[in-house]
C-alpha cells in the first residue's frame, strides 16, 4: 500500500464566479488566502490560515488577495500574496516576518536563500528580488536580460491595484542548484540561472510552473498537465509525463500548478479552469466544450504509472492551488 502524507495546500478563495457570458472582466478575483490541511486517507480538510491583506498593502475596488507559491524550510512556511511576504512559524502558524514594499506586484513565489535572505519572484515587474528579513532590497534581476526598471517607474506604488499584464515573461517559481539561483519563466517555457542566463532548461511543451528539486532531478509542471523531469547536471528534460493519460477524457483536469515529490509518488494540484481575458493562456484546451474538474489535488504512482488518489478541495472554499507541502507530526517535512 502506498504511503500518503497529510498535506498542506496553499492557495486562495475566489470572490465570486463569473460566467463567460457576463465576463467582460477577468475571472481572476480572489478575496482570501487559505492554508488548508488535507488528510488523503479520509479526504478530510482543516483550515489553518484564512488571510485578508490590510488596506495599506492593497488597492483598487476589488483587490486580489490569495496566497501564491510557498516554500517550507525547517519549521517555517514562507508565503506570499500578490503584494506581501509572510513567514509563518510552524506548527502554530505564528507570523514571524511580514514585508510589503511599493515595488511588489503580483508576487508568485518566495523562498529562503542559503545566505539567510529571501528570494522573491516579483512577477508583475518581470523580475526577481533578494531581500533581507527586514525588507531591504539587496539585489534585483530582470529575467529578460534588461535593466530591472527599464519598463517601470520606481516612484509608483505597484501594490495599489495596478495591473502590468500581459507580462513579457512572468517569472513564477524559484529554486537553487547548489548555491545558484534559478527562476522559471512562464511565457518562455523554461528556467534560467539568475547568474548566467545562458544556463537554461528548455521545457517547451507548454507554459511552465514550479521547479521542485528532488535528488538529482528537477520537476516542472506545465499548465496543460505535463510533468517535465530534468537532470540537475544535464540541464535537459530527461522525461515527460502526460498526466492527462490518467484522467477521464471527457473532463479537463484543470490548470496544472503545484507539485510535491513524495518517495515514488507525485502530488499535483489542479485549479478549476475558468474563462480568462488572456485567451492565449488557455489555447492548449483542445475542446472548449469539455467541463473542467473541480479544484483538486491528485496523487500519481510513478512506478505503476497510475493515478491513485484524488481529493476535491473546492468543497472547502479553496478555488486555486499554488503549492503543496507534506505534514509529518504536525509539521511539514523539509
Amino acid at each position: 500500500m502506498v504511503h500518503m502524507s497529510r498535506l498542506l495546500i496553499v492557495g486562495g478563495q475566489q470572490r465570486r464566479l463569473r460566467s463567460l457570458l457576463r465576463g467582460a472582466r477577468d475571472w481572476y478575483e480572489y478575496q482570501k488566502g487559505l492554508i488548508v490541511e488535507v488528510d488523503p486517507a479520509t479526504t478530510t480538510l482543516r483550515t489553518h490560515v484564512e488571510y485578508v491583506s490590510p488596506a495599506e498593502a492593497i488597492g483598487g475596488d476589488e483587490p486580489i488577495i490569495l496566497f501564491k507559491s510557498a516554500t517550507h524550510a525547517d519549521d517555517r512556511l514562507y508565503t506570499c500574496t500578490p503584494t506581501e511576504v509572510i513567514v509563518y512559524r510552524l506548527p502554530t502558524f505564528t507570523v514571524e516576518t511580514y514585508i510589503t514594499l511599493p515595488c511588489f506586484n503580483d508576487l508568485h513565489h518566495v523562498r529562503p536563500t542559503p545566505h539567510g535572505t529571501l528570494l522573491v519572484a516579483n512577477t508583475g515587474l518581470d523580475m526577481v528580488l533578494e531581500l533581507t528579513l527586514h525588507g531591504e532590497v539587496i539585489r534585483e534581476w530582470s529575467v529578460l536580460g534588461e535593466a530591472p526598471w527599464a519598463r517601470f517607474d520606481r516612484t509608483i506604488d505597484y501594490r495599489k491595484g495596478i495591473s502590468t499584464k500581459p507580462h513579457h515573461s512572468h517569472p513564477n517559481y524559484l529554486f537553487y542548484l547548489g548555491d545558484e539561483p534559478w527562476a522559471t519563466r512562464f511565457h518562455q517555457r523554461d528556467a534560467i540561472s539568475l547568474r548566467d542566463a545562458t544556463r537554461r532548461i528548455a521545457i517547451d511543451v507548454e507554459r511552465v510552473h514550479d521547479g521542485v528539486v528532488h535528488g538529482e532531478w528537477i520537476y516542472f509542471t506545465t499548465v496543460d498537465g505535463h510533468v517535465a523531469i530534468a537532470g540537475v547536471h544535464s540541464l535537459q528534460v530527461e522525461e515527460l509525463i502526460d498526466l492527462s493519460r490518467f484522467h477521464d477524457e471527457s473532463l479537463i483536469a484543470g490548470w496544472c500548478r503545484s507539485l510535491m515529490v513524495d518517495r515514488t509518488t507525485l502530488w499535483v494540484g489542479f485549479s478549476r479552469l475558468r474563462p480568462t481575458r488572456f485567451r492565449d493562456n488557455v489555447a492548449w484546451v483542445k475542446n472548449r466544450f469539455r467541463q473542467s474538474m473541480p479544484t483538486h489535488v491528485a496523487c500519481y504512482d510513478l512506478v505503476q504509472r497510475r493515478r491513485i488518489a484524488v481529493v476535491n478541495v473546492e468543497q472547502h472554499g479553496l478555488n486555486a492551488i499554488f503549492s503543496i507541502h507534506p505534514i509529518t507530526d504536525q509539521r511539514p517535512d523539509a
